[in-house]
């Protein structure tokens, strides 16, 4: 792998990429605040406004499907630059418009405007870094950054959520003009893409670029490992505050804001987990942390047997142990989704980074959705302790998986 752009222009790029991706990590996950608010100040059913999230999961998953192979052909960086305009337009009408069609046009746009995102900014990583090495430095940082993106998004709705009637509506000029310097930012850092073009092809031909991909048993197993990976992710983060409160015994207000140890532990590994990989290697690491993750589970559900209740005044100094080695899960789980993604982008020519990208957003998006819906059945069928107790199960077959994507990797 080899670098396509000068240094300094390099560096341009990064920055453009890594302040899209945090812009996007803020309003994507934005989605459970905006429930809240659009209930309390736009009179919105709740079981209307819990349909936000597939307004933006459905866009994500059918834009990565349909247009990953063809973005080569239209350009990764105008690809990104009409990402960042449709989503910066939306942000700026948002106060003007005020209504909840609107939010709905815009997570909309979110979900579209990320599968571009992602699947660009991927491809673009091996046009801007020299070898495998710093292709996976650069990846860690870059989802380390996100979940940084994130907890920025959770402060600024938090604050906004203060202020009265839709005045909060108001924080999304902001949002805007983000989008706007990224966008200008973008614009003015060259980019030759000339390594990834496939000249000769057809559209057809580009159309069913993904095909080809998923006869590879290398292929298979990755896709295997990354939903399995992200299974086990949303399984733990999506149902946290429900753990907290219903197993932990923990007042609403804790067990909300507990839950929130786990994305910053999880931006905390993936920026410090990158000169660890490449010390040893991205195998020996996350095999560690798998042993890790299972460790606190089985650490954690012991102590939440004989967890008591806690009055609403109590502090977070008084949870039970358990209330924090669960999110720290996040810390663990953090370095192996950049860590398989790299390798194995790295792997593959990189005029086929675009498609095997867009296989990984919507096979990323499977595993989400299926992990929080089995993991939220369990939580009734059972009851909140089995329901994560049974997660050592994706985690011991994400252990074999990635043996297994170690050994093709190595032949």
């Amino acid at each position: 792998m080899t670098t396509h752009t000068t240094s300094a222009g390099a560096q341009r790029t990064k920055l453009a990429i890594i302040l899209t991706y945090m812009l996007f990590g803020a309003l994507l996950n934005s989605v459970g605040a905006v429930n809240l608010l659009v209930v309390q100040t736009l009179g919105v059913a709740r079981q209307d406004a819990a349909l936000l999230d597939a307004w933006k999961d459905l866009p994500i998953a059918v834009t990565s499907f349909l247009v990953a192979s063809l973005l080569p052909r239209l350009g990764l960086k105008r690809a990104m630059l009409l990402a960042l305009a449709a989503v910066g337009a939306a942000c700026l009408a948002m106060p003007v418009l005020s209504a909840f069609w609107a939010i709905k046009l815009l997570f909309a746009t979110l979900g579209a405007g990320f599968a571009l995102v992602k699947v660009s900014a991927y491809s673009m990583i091996g046009l801007v870094t020299q070898d495998r090495a710093g292709h996976a430095r650069f990846t860690n940082l870059l989802e380390g950054l996100f979940m940084v993106g994130v907890l920025g998004g959770y402060l600024l709705f938090s604050q906004a959520a203060h202020a009265e009637g839709t005045h909060w509506l108001g924080v999304y000029p902001l949002l805007a003009a983000t989008a706007a310097a990224a966008f200008v930012l973008l614009l003015a850092s060259p980019l030759d893409e000339g390594p990834i073009q496939s000249p000769g092809t057809t559209l057809r031909e580009d159309l069913l670029a993904m095909a080809p991909l998923l006869r590879l048993a290398l292929v298979v197993v990755f896709l295997l490992s990354a939903f399995l990976y992200v299974l086990i992710e949303q399984g733990i983060s999506t149902w946290l505050p429900s753990f907290n409160k219903e197993v932990l015994h923990l007042p609403t207000a804790m067990s909300v804001g507990l839950a929130v140890i786990m994305p910053a532990s999880t931006a905390l590994g993936r920026l410090t987990s990158a000169a660890v990989i490449g010390r040893l290697g991205w195998f020996a690491v996350v095999i560690a942390c798998l042993a890790g993750i299972a460790a606190l589970i089985l650490v954690a559900l012991p102590l939440a047997a004989h967890a008591r209740p806690l009055g609403d005044s109590s502090g977070w100094l008084n949870a039970p142990p358990a209330a924090y080695l669960l999110p720290a899960t996040g810390l663990l789980l953090a370095p192996i989704y950049p860590a398989i993604n790299s390798a194995m982008l790295s792997a593959l020519p990189q005029r086929r980074h675009a498609a095997m990208t867009g296989l990984i957003v919507v096979f990323s998006a499977l595993g989400g959705t299926l992990g929080s819906f089995v993991t939220g059945r369990l939580f009734v069928a059972f009851d909140g302790s089995t329901a994560f107790g049974l997660l050592l199960l994706p985690v011991a077959v994400l252990a074999v998986s990635l043996n297994r994507l170690r050994r093709h990797l190595s032949s």
